[in-house]
């Protein structure tokens, strides 16, 4: 079973999500710009560099559930919240919206929106 969290429990994880993608982000938009340059001339490179992307990426997202948080996509990550999800895309300073599990990113809306969860 997936682990809920209390929003203070996911705000608390903020600092390693950041600290952890920001440089990996930097790191793969530069990968990015180096294999768009080499694609077309030297395939050999650019399949390495599509290889380092790949692990670079995995390596991320293996980091980030170790935290028992979800990666919805690249850079986002979700905490399960227990009727849907508080969610964070880089570059985001804060971790400021939710969304429902069926919503998905599109129908994230500020926490304070939130609707109150009725048991």
């Amino acid at each position: 079973m997936a682990r809920v969290f209390t929003l203070e429990e996911a705000k608390a994880l903020m600092p390693a999500v950041r600290s952890m993608t920001g440089p990996v982000f930097q790191l793969a938009a530069s990968l990015a710009e180096e294999l768009s340059e080499v694609e077309e001339q030297d395939e050999a490179r650019a399949e390495a560099l599509r290889d380092r992307l790949q692990v670079l990426v995995e390596s991320w997202a293996d980091a980030i559930r170790d935290l028992d948080a979800d990666v919805k996509g690249l850079w986002l990550v979700d905490f399960d919240s227990g009727d849907g999800y508080w969610c964070w895309a880089y570059p985001e300073e804060n971790l400021e919206n939710w969304h429902s599990y069926e919503g998905g990113f599109g129908s994230r809306v500020p926490i304070t929106m939130k609707p109150v969860h009725q048991v």
